[in-house]
């Protein structure tokens, strides 16, 4: 381990000490796009013990400009994100345990998925997921790492419940929804960006350095040559249901959660079943096919052509609809195909 690590080992804020809890540690990362393939690698070289990755998308052609996990062959594939990082990253380190998840972070996911995890990696795209995280986080007391990027712009922040403001307190002062990558489009170097703030922040944190993890608030213009950083200690609210005095974490109530949404500025929407469980792709094909569609498919998916529309469907019965944004389309379709 030592020959490996070694240059790592010498940096004074890890040493051998730092490494050995390092390679104890489990971090949890919902997503494995762009920050979670950054994230992801430098983790997995890193030495960290155990790494579980949830994705609930696959790889397309647009994200090889900036996901630096995935090749050309993944996209060709349809391979799920989850499946491709968790094959690539084991190749990197054999010696880091790897799950890959291919679904949508979901309440009863992450309460099932921390019970013994010590940190919390935000590589999403939606703020839906990242208030599940923010109150999954305070419920559990796990610290998490907030990061996005959209343009040539990025900014970040470390959560430690109990000592800094929360996501839910922070949206009271900070502006931080607008722009997705589909809309505004992405540079890679502010996705590089992003990642170094964040691993940086998690090495910190899993040899357990409290006093040096960053507790301000960072955003960043690359294209502008602008950088900012922003202490945020009053803007923990009391009132906070999340981590306030009479908290009731309401991002956990599997109510409130979106069945059917657009997917972050794209032509997409995706379907969440009502009730979950897994579906024979097998069978759904040869039906499909019987019925003239055109169907492709691997382990984990289905691609069915419909015209100018395309419907991905994965095994957990969750369904990617291409090609429109009208969310009753969407489900007419869903409701035509899968009943």
């Amino acid at each position: 381990m030592d020959e490996r690590y070694s240059r790592q080992i010498l940096f004074p804020g890890i040493g051998k000490e730092g490494q050995a809890k390092i390679s104890t540690k489990h971090v949890l990362m919902i997503g494995a796009g762009a920050l979670g393939s950054g994230n992801g690698e430098i983790l997995t070289r890193a030495g960290v013990g155990r790494l579980t990755i949830v994705d609930r998308d696959y790889v397309e052609a647009s994200n090889l400009q900036r996901q630096q996990l995935y090749t050309e062959e993944d996209v060709a594939l349809k391979l799920p994100k989850a499946a491709a990082a968790e094959k690539r990253l084991r190749a990197i380190n054999s010696d880091v345990e790897i799950k890959a998840i291919i679904g949508d972070a979901t309440p009863p996911m992450l309460e099932d998925l921390v019970r013994d995890v010590d940190l919390i990696i935000d590589a999403t795209d939606n703020f839906e997921t990242r208030m599940m995280i923010n109150d999954i986080s305070q419920k559990y007391k796990i610290p998490w790492i907030y990061g996005a990027c959209v343009g040539s712009y990025g900014m970040s922040f470390s959560i430690i419940p109990g000592k800094t403001p929360c996501l839910n307190c922070l949206l009271r002062t900070i502006p931080m929804q607008g722009l997705t990558c589909d809309t505004g489009g992405i540079i890679s170097p502010a996705v590089q960006m992003v990642i170094a703030h964040q691993s940086a922040e998690a090495l910190k944190m899993l040899v357990e350095d409290w006093d040096a993890v960053r507790t301000s608030f960072v955003s960043f213009d690359l294209w502008r040559n602008q950088y900012t950083s922003l202490k945020m200690g009053k803007a923990k609210f009391a009132g906070c249901l999340s981590c306030g005095e009479e908290r009731t974490y309401p991002y956990l109530d599997q109510e409130n959660m979106t069945k059917t949404t657009v997917l972050c500025g794209r032509d997409t929407v995706q379907i969440r079943p009502s009730t979950q469980g897994a579906i024979s792709l097998e069978k759904l094909a040869g039906q499909l096919d019987s019925l003239g569609y055109t169907v492709k498919g691997n382990p984990y998916l289905l691609s069915v052509e419909m015209g100018i529309e395309r419907m991905v469907i994965f095994n957990d019965g969750r369904a990617l609809i291409h090609g429109t944004k009208d969310l009753t389309h969407a489900k007419s379709i869903y409701q035509r195909i899968l009943g």
